[in-house]
């Protein structure tokens, strides 16, 4: 599977869940990238951000029988990272995905957002 792939399942486990605002930064032309894309998304409280990230780590293992290479945050539930190497997964509170803001931090990322789902 490749990377555009795992980007696609990454973002179908936030929608599963109601993740908000998804985005996903295409990094693959960004000079000295860490990886090809980053997935970002909000969640509306600790038990939605722990269950968006669970979700994708679900999805991904049921399409590709590929487990993370790390997973941070989730004691915490603020800001867990679902790092897939090429693919990174991350998933917000409201607050702390304002003060990171990672589109601004990679601006020159193709950009693609994705509709809320209801």
């Amino acid at each position: 599977m490749n990377s555009s792939e795992l980007a696609a399942l990454v973002v179908e486990g936030m929608q599963d869940k109601k993740a908000k605002d998804v985005v996903l930064l295409d990094l693959r032309e960004v000079k000295n990238s860490i990886s090809d894309y980053f997935i970002i998304c909000t969640g509306g409280s600790d038990t939605q951000i722990d269950a968006i990230a669970d979700s994708v780590e679900k999805k991904v293992y049921e399409e590709t029988a590929e487990n993370p290479f790390n997973k941070e945050g989730n004691q915490n539930n603020q800001w867990v990272i679902i790092d897939y190497v090429d693919v990174v997964a991350h998933v917000f509170s409201p607050k702390n995905r304002e003060h990171y803001n990672l589109e601004n931090l990679w601006g020159d990322a193709n950009i693609k957002h994705y509709e809320n789902t209801i």
